[in-house]
């Protein structure tokens, strides 16, 4: 039995989806790479992902995730969102309490979320923020990109954008980097935080959202075109 399928299932529905909502573009034979979008607390990680769907028409998955994987799990999503990224022991105990399943395990929880974003990354064209994506998605046919900001940038961010004193703020953008930072390590056993992991690191308190998803948008097309150049000389030869 194919254990993916259920994932391919799922994936191809949510292409199918968005796929309502693109224009269709010229006959464009270009390989169907996919971004991985990592990023730190606060960063303005949403805004970047949004602008470069926006710009290469491309669908972006972050809450979607979540409400399918809450759908195949029979959980609420709001009780996904509660364990999201969490290290391995708390997320456990978590999914355990809530789920109205008794069968909800780790083990099962990390199959569903790795075959969808598999199956995603087969399908190509997309922007997946976060859940560890940079680690799961081909290397070959992804570009892996990395934000980050100042701290203080990213303080009053999360200030902003969740009605949070200066101080409050802080607490969650520790807290959220801590437990993304343990969510890698324990189930992928990376560190999220070394560049070494990554084809591009981006500033975005020297970079406004609109430039960094200008930079990453010509990165994935410099590589689709590469790629396709490798492919003609290949078939020519």
């Amino acid at each position: 039995m194919d254990s993916q399928g259920p994932a391919r299932d799922v994936a191809a529905a949510l292409v199918r989806a968005t796929a309502q909502a693109r224009h269709k573009r010229p006959e464009e034979p270009s390989p169907h790479f996919s971004i991985a979008l990592s990023r730190e607390a606060g960063s303005g990680g949403f805004r970047v992902a949004r602008e470069i769907g926006k710009r290469l028409n491309w669908p972006v998955y972050d809450h979607e995730l979540l409400e399918h994987l809450a759908t195949e799990l029979h959980v609420d999503v709001d009780q996904l969102e509660f364990v999201d990224e969490r290290p391995g022991n708390f997320l456990v105990d978590s999914l355990k309490a809530f789920s109205a399943v008794s069968n909800v395990t780790e083990v099962k929880y990390f199959r569903r979320l790795i075959n969808l974003i598999m199956a995603l990354g087969e399908h190509g064209e997309c922007v997946i923020v976060g859940r560890g994506a940079s680690f799961i998605l081909p290397v070959a046919t992804t570009l892996r990109v990395r934000l980050l900001a100042e701290g203080k940038d990213r303080v009053a961010s999360v200030a902003r954008e969740r009605g949070l004193n200066p101080t409050e703020a802080a607490k969650f953008v520790e807290n959220t980097d801590r437990e993304r930072i343990r969510f890698i390590k324990d189930h992928f056993h990376k560190d999220p935080s070394d560049p070494q992991n990554y084809d591009l690191v981006l500033n975005c308190s020297r970079f406004t959202g609109e430039e960094c998803a200008e930079i990453i948008v010509g990165a994935v097309r410099h590589l689709q075109a590469h790629k396709a150049s490798v492919r003609h000389g290949q078939a020519s030869s």
